[in-house]
């Protein structure tokens, strides 16, 4: 089984403009997040629609391909990467990782987690990542979107509301009475459902929860998950990585 790993990063940003090119601890967010996917997997590539990114990933040696403007997905834009990665290698990719350019702590061990989905279960067509929520009010944190899970680790539902509502108990004591579970956004998919996912008009449910991911389980298709205690996080704005530095960043690249 042949996978990728493709980094959609954009330069443009309303809260960060050149988010990927800023500098932590002497190197480009851009290379961090490459560098820690190549630990996990050989064949690693950037998709990005500015020649800046272009510029910046060529200077350190790292693959990178020009994709559309128009995506509207990090999703459409890997679906269109891994095809123009297969044609200057000449591979063909089973399965598509797709990690965010905006976590540069992402930890290898992650992306061995997500592939298992496929190891262990060869007929997963979507995978991701999920976390124990440890504090109570987490579940009530609408950044914090909360999955429902069958009984075999497939998300049933993601919701940014607290799902499942624990009927007849105090909020404060819900997490006593059910293990609730956070997404970790990372995913990975088979490269030809990744190629129907890119053709999918946006759902109701996407539309009014603003996740993506509710537009797959619309259309029927099943997401696997896999559990992590990794506590990596995006960097959004400036302050974000600012506090990050600050907080010391050689943990994250032993």
């Amino acid at each position: 089984m042949n996978f990728i790993v493709i980094i959609p990063s954009r330069y443009e940003s309303t809260r960060f403009p050149g988010k990927p090119l800023a500098d932590i601890g002497g190197k480009m967010m851009i290379q961090r997040v490459y560098e820690q996917a190549s630990k996990a997997i050989e064949e690693v590539w950037v998709a990005t629609d500015d020649e800046r990114i272009v510029d910046a990933v060529k200077s350190f040696g790292g693959n990178v391909v020009m994709t559309s403007k128009a995506h509207r997905s990090g999703t459409d834009r890997c679906a269109e990467a891994v095809l123009k990665a297969s044609e200057i290698t000449g591979k063909t990719y089973d399965v598509v990782i797709n990690v965010q350019g905006d976590e540069p702590f992402m930890q290898p061990h992650e992306i061995e987690l997500i592939t298992e989905c496929f190891i262990d279960s060869p007929g997963t067509e979507i995978a991701t990542l999920i976390q124990p929520i440890l504090k109570n009010e987490d579940i009530f944190r609408p950044d914090m979107v909360k999955v429902i899970l069958d009984k075999e680790q497939n998300a049933t539902f993601f919701s940014r509301s607290p799902i499942p509502h624990i009927f007849g108990v105090d909020e404060s004591k819900w997490l006593e009475n059910y293990p609730f579970y956070g997404h970790v956004g990372l995913y990975a998919y088979r490269n030809d459902v990744l190629q129907k996912l890119a053709k999918l008009t946006e759902g109701l449910l996407e539309k009014v929860e603003s996740l993506e991911q509710l537009r797959w389980l619309e259309n029927g298709f099943k997401i696997k998950t896999n559990v992590t205690d990794s506590d990596n996080f995006g960097i959004d704005t400036p302050e974000d990585l600012a506090l990050a530095i600050a907080g010391g960043i050689e943990k994250y690249y032993i």
